[in-house]
């Protein structure tokens, strides 16, 4: 799967002629406003060798702290010894657009498929909107795709990159939901993740008020797995959407639902707690603890971030302009803790 996505990106820069700029996917240059948009104030605390620095907090379930580590250096003859660290690492971006093959994220370009491919295998138009529902439905169910992107920003600026817990250590296309069967199609979905049975009922649904209270109010809940908090449930594993109230909202329900199936699928792996400090591995569900999220484009947070299912009434209901800047990109900051090697 790594090796197709990265053929993709090949192609993009390959072959330009494929790729070309439309007014209807929005441009946005992430590495012009790395400094007005980031929030660097959200990467602390920042925790060496046991003692903390800076504001913030440690999230549950990180590792405990400690003056010194030890990790197998993998010749089999000796340990490495080394310092604990840990920190809040802006990581990944999660790009969510109205239409297929829309990179906001590389200039705004389109890339073309080829063949006889049209915008959504579901029928989907522009807007996000459903084109089956008629239009005096009750319906207002709406469909977004995502890309995902490695970006491991203090890494590419070299900036706290004594440990990497995945090895990506560049700007580099990870996943199209394009790509992807499952993404549009909700039954199809179930054969990744059967476990929605389990919570496909009333009760369960209902059981979200207590992590939607928790997310906003201090941490999400990680056994409530199926939940994301404020913003509705994260099954099942597709860009289809029930309702249209809020676009900061579903497009970020929509991040957390690509970050769910990406663990499940083994893309995405855990790099918090004591298991962690050696390396990251793959962890089949979301431990929604790990990760904030912040609102890069069409108005970014800058100054703040926000747990997964935090109400968007407290970060970002108003940042939003409709009409002009319908597609999405969200930074994900992923808590870390590793063993820095002392040699």
């Amino acid at each position: 799967m790594a090796l197709c996505f990265g053929v993709c990106l090949s192609l993009i820069l390959a072959y330009p002629a494929a790729v070309k700029a439309d007014a209807a996917c929005s441009n946005y240059d992430i590495f012009a406003r790395i400094i007005d948009d980031v929030c660097w104030d959200c990467m602390f605390p920042i925790v060496i060798s046991g003692i903390g620095m800076g504001g913030g907090s440690r999230p549950p379930g990180s590792a405990t702290p400690s003056t010194v580590c030890q990790c197998d250096t993998g010749n089999g003859l000796q340990a490495g010894f080394g310092f604990g660290f840990s920190m809040w690492e802006p990581a990944r971006l999660v790009e969510v657009v109205r239409r297929p093959y829309c990179f906001p994220s590389l200039g705004g370009s389109v890339l073309d498929p080829g063949g006889n491919s049209t915008p959504g295998s579901n029928g989907l138009m522009m807007g996000g909107k459903s084109s089956e529902s008629n239009e005096n439905d009750s319906s207002d169910k709406v469909f977004y795709n995502y890309h995902y992107f490695a970006f491991p920003l203090t890494v590419i600026l070299n900036l706290f990159s004594g440990c990497s817990p995945d090895g990506y250590m560049a700007f580099d296309l990870m996943y199209i939901s394009e790509l992807d069967p499952t993404w549009n199609d909700d039954e199809l979905a179930f054969l990744t993740n059967p476990e929605v049975v389990m919570v496909a009922n009333p009760v369960s649904q209902a059981a979200c008020i207590a992590d939607a209270t928790a997310s906003t109010a201090g941490f999400p809940l990680d056994t409530m797995f199926w939940c994301a908090g404020t913003w509705g449930s994260l099954y099942p594993f597709t860009g289809n959407i029930l309702t249209n109230v809020s676009q900061p909202r579903d497009t970020s329900l929509i991040a957390a639902r690509a970050l769910a199936a990406l663990h499940r699928r083994g893309l995405a792996w855990k790099t918090m707690g004591d298991a962690a400090m050696c390396g990251g591995y793959i962890y089949p569900s979301l431990p929604k603890t790990q990760y904030k999220f912040e609102q890069m484009y069409p108005l970014a947070e800058s100054n703040s971030n926000h747990w997964i299912g935090e109400s968007p009434f407290i970060w970002g209901e108003w940042r939003n302009e409709p009409g002009v800047a319908e597609d999405y990109i969200h930074m994900i900051w992923r808590w870390k803790d590793c063993c820095i090697p002392f040699f």
